[in-house]
């Protein structure tokens, strides 16, 4: 805890953010994971896990790993509202691009107030998803599920909204965008290659292109209306 401003320190709140995404994915919150996603030694995790489980932020799954408890999971999605609110800022407001947006969040999120977070969510309108398309929590504290498939996924001939896509890449949201594979775009699939990659057409005048498939792995989609 920050001894001055009251709230959880960044590290506190990084393992937080963590275990929210893991377990929002379906994916089971293990040391290993964590690891992988903090960057950081399992050793690190497990000392960490047990003193947020002492505080009450975080519950053990025999066997499976940890999970957020009611309060946890209120401070996870409350850090998860600054980092998307600050990210539709810097690309709404201040010019930034896409894939721009991402460090910069991580390190203003837990400087950011909640009162700043709500004056810049009432100057863009109290937006519901960020230039990513990921669903921003409410004040209150819930958030809109997104349990969408991604494009490599989809099969030939199947057509598909793209709902939001993974921000951590600033090179492959640079090649998402050129494609015009952006929330919003429709895509229909003509072609399955045997390596992974998809032919496909973008959009209402129908561009065609190739996605490679790691590319279509970080695109997220529903089926299209």
């Amino acid at each position: 805890m920050n001894a001055e401003t009251g709230r959880l320190s960044r590290s506190v709140e990084d393992y937080l953010k963590a275990v929210q995404a893991l377990t929002a994915r379906g994916s089971t919150a293990s040391t290993s994971a964590l690891a992988e996603m903090l960057d950081v030694q399992p050793a690190s995790v497990t000392g960490m896990v047990k003193r947020l489980a002492e505080w009450g932020l975080l519950a053990h799954v025999p066997y499976r790993g940890v999970t957020l408890t009611e309060s946890g999971r209120s401070e996870a999605l409350r850090v998860l509202r600054r980092h998307r609110i600050l990210e539709t800022y810097l690309t709404g407001v201040l010019g930034y691009a896409w894939e721009e947006v991402h460090e910069e969040a991580e390190r203003l999120e837990h400087a950011a107030s909640d009162r700043l977070i709500a004056a810049m969510s009432e100057a863009l309108g109290d937006p519901s998803h960020d230039p990513h398309g990921a669903p921003i929590p409410t004040p209150e504290g819930t958030v809109e599920a997104s349990r969408w498939g991604s494009l490599s996924g989809i099969a030939a001939g199947q057509q598909v909204e793209i709902r939001a896509v993974d921000d951590k890449g600033a090179p492959e949201l640079r090649e998402m965008e050129s494609l015009g594979l952006v929330p919003g775009a429709t895509v229909r699939v003509t072609t399955c290659h045997a390596d992974g990659r998809l032919s496909v057409e973008v959009g209402d005048a129908g561009r065609s292109c190739e996605v490679d498939g790691a590319l279509a792995a970080l695109i997220f989609v529903a089926p299209a209306d």
